[in-house]
């Protein structure tokens, strides 16, 4: 029986690499590479799928030419100042994640009010993870821990206790994760969070991951067995007659860290 699937995150790879296989400036790679996130937002509503993470630009990608960066930048710009008000009609609730204190002024002030505008929504909650990283998100919730508790030390705290301080804490675990482009790494992406999600790799780059290539993905994922660190046998005789998809969380979590 398929596995239940709410969360898909997607690291979009392959934009310049498509672009150069065209003999095309990377830049027009990411113009298509963002046109594609209209219609993969569209594919998911349709799917009636809940939630859709999207790694846009890593805290690492700021290494890649000025030119390209202030590119992506504007790119992402003027995905905000064109796709909200349509966002917000269609119920769809976008949220960025990541550090924005490197991002411009304007930038800045643009995700605070797309953020505003669509809060409301829950038809679909579309994630963007800008001047993201997974150890940047570990380290911050850690941190933010230790200021919401400072009297307790680093033993008081649990893998509970320290989600609850992500920046992804409302939502829930990703299922599947996809990466496009044909490289086979999640490049510090939701480490976390992907601790118990099923990774799918493909060439395709994403300004052709379509439709069809996202329902190959889901269709290669329902044929997965979620064991959480039981076996076989146990999946079956413990939820016999159920939905073997339905153990969308961790297994019962670690003790308390002991750190000294």
């Amino acid at each position: 029986m398929a596995n239940s699937l709410q969360h898909i995150a997607i690291i979009m790879d392959g934009n310049g690499r498509w672009a150069k296989q065209r003999l095309l400036p990377r830049t027009v790679g990411h113009v298509k590479g963002a046109s594609n996130v209209r219609q993969m937002v569209k594919n998911f509503s349709d799917l009636n799928l809940k939630y859709l993470t999207l790694f846009a630009f890593s805290s690492e990608n700021w290494r890649r030419p000025a030119e390209e960066v202030s590119a992506l930048m504007n790119l992402f710009l003027q995905y905000l100042e064109s796709e909200v008000a349509e966002m917000k009609a269609a119920g769809i609730r976008l949220r960025v994640i990541g550090d924005r204190s490197a991002f411009a002024p304007v930038l800045q002030s643009r995700i605070d009010q797309a953020e505003q505008e669509t809060a409301h929504n829950t038809r679909l909650h579309l994630t963007i993870a800008a001047n993201y990283g997974g150890q940047w998100d570990v380290l911050n919730a850690m941190r933010a821990w230790q200021n919401a508790y400072p009297n307790k030390n680093l033993q008081d705290m649990d893998a509970a206790a320290l989600s609850t301080y992500l920046s992804t804490a409302d939502l829930p675990d990703p299922e599947l994760l996809i990466r496009t482009g044909g490289e086979s790494r999640i490049s510090n992406f939701l480490l976390w969070q992907t601790a118990y999600t099923e990774l799918y790799f493909t060439e395709t780059h994403w300004p052709d991951f379509d439709a069809a290539a996202l329902k190959k993905a889901i269709s290669w994922y329902e044929h997965r067995v979620r064991r959480f660190g039981r076996t076989d046998e146990q999946v079956v005789q413990g939820h016999a007659g159920d939905n073997l998809g339905t153990l969308n969380s961790a297994p019962p979590l670690v003790p308390p860290l002991n750190i000294s």
